[in-house]
């Protein structure tokens, strides 16, 4: 995992419990836990610093940093809770949310920019310049680019002419077979690892560094899973099991890395652990009140 990766997993899971914000020191602790030097940590916050994913402010002491989370963090974390922890099970009334869009050869830039926003969105190409969805986002990309220069939308709800043609779809839209390997992949990994977790004899630091490791490893599926509801899914789909199974190891393993950074911070967390989030129409696009309400261990990949 690289330093800045680990920063950002802190902030998004721990430390954003615990006021948003850190000294400099502890940070430089945390870091250590993952094997990472107190010279690479300090040249990582900088770094991060310089990018604009956080701002420092002058300790109790008026010597040491203190590193916090700015508003533009806030709302990443805030925006990827829905995708990362959200429950992956939902319900379709058969319509499909379609994106049509026009942009010139000389905006490439903006075109990916659309592009990327639409797969975060669970959207799929069904075509070079169609994209669809069996979820109502249709008024985030409105609200994204409508009014972006060099972007033309089309936003429709269409239905097909049955279900068999809906499965097609989600067929050419999403490569599913792939994904599904995936998930076994996932599953046979952190099966192994499941009695370990359930002894209660994991340590703190080994809790802490296994929990964000599986985080990343989880994350990287709600950028490939668009959550199809149950119509649509293909035969023996076992992206359901996985993330009962990902539930159950991050909640073994979550009492123990807390306590890690308890000790590394002399700190506790003060804000109680909000619920699973189901997926729903939107994602927020302001930045949510500070506290646990706006979610937990939900850092889009944009920020890593």
């Amino acid at each position: 995992m690289k330093p800045r990766s680990i920063v950002i997993d802190l902030f998004g899971g721990y430390l954003r419990y615990r006021g948003g914000a850190a000294p400099l020191r502890d940070l430089v602790a945390l870091l250590e836990k993952f094997g990472v030097g107190a010279s690479t940590a300090r040249v990582t916050m900088a770094r991060l610093k310089k990018e604009g994913w956080l701002d420092t402010r002058p300790g109790a002491d008026g010597r040491e940093v203190v590193y916090a989370l700015n508003e533009h963090s806030w709302q990443m974390l805030d925006e990827g809770r829905e995708r990362i922890l959200g429950t992956p099970r939902t319900s379709w009334e058969g319509w499909w949310h379609m994106v049509i869009y026009y942009v010139p050869e000389s905006a490439r830039s903006a075109r990916e920019s659309l592009r990327k926003e639409l797969a975060w969105l669970g959207f799929g190409p069904l075509a070079a310049s169609t994209w669809i969805s069996p979820h109502d986002r249709l008024a985030r990309v409105e609200e994204k680019f409508a009014h972006h220069g060099d972007i033309r939308l089309d936003l429709l709800r269409a239905r097909s002419k049955g279900l068999p043609a809906d499965r097609d779809m989600a067929e050419r839209c999403w490569d599913l077979t792939t994904l599904n390997a995936d998930y076994q992949a996932f599953l046979e990994r952190y099966r192994a690892e499941l009695p370990r977790y359930r002894s209660g004899r994991v340590g703190p630091d080994e809790s802490l560094v296994a929990r964000i490791e599986l985080f990343r490893e989880w994350r990287k599926f709600p950028f490939r899973d668009p959550a199809l509801p149950l119509e649509l899914l293909p035969a023996r789909w076992l992206g359901h099991d996985a993330y009962d199974l990902f539930t159950e190891a991050s909640e073994l393993l979550r009492p123990a890395a807390e306590r890690a950074v308890d000790e590394a911070t002399g700190t506790r967390r003060t804000d109680p652990e909000p619920p699973t989030v189901p997926v729903t129409p939107t994602a927020p696009t302001t930045p949510a009140p500070r506290t646990a309400a706006a979610g937990a261990d939900d850092i889009p990949a944009s920020l890593t």
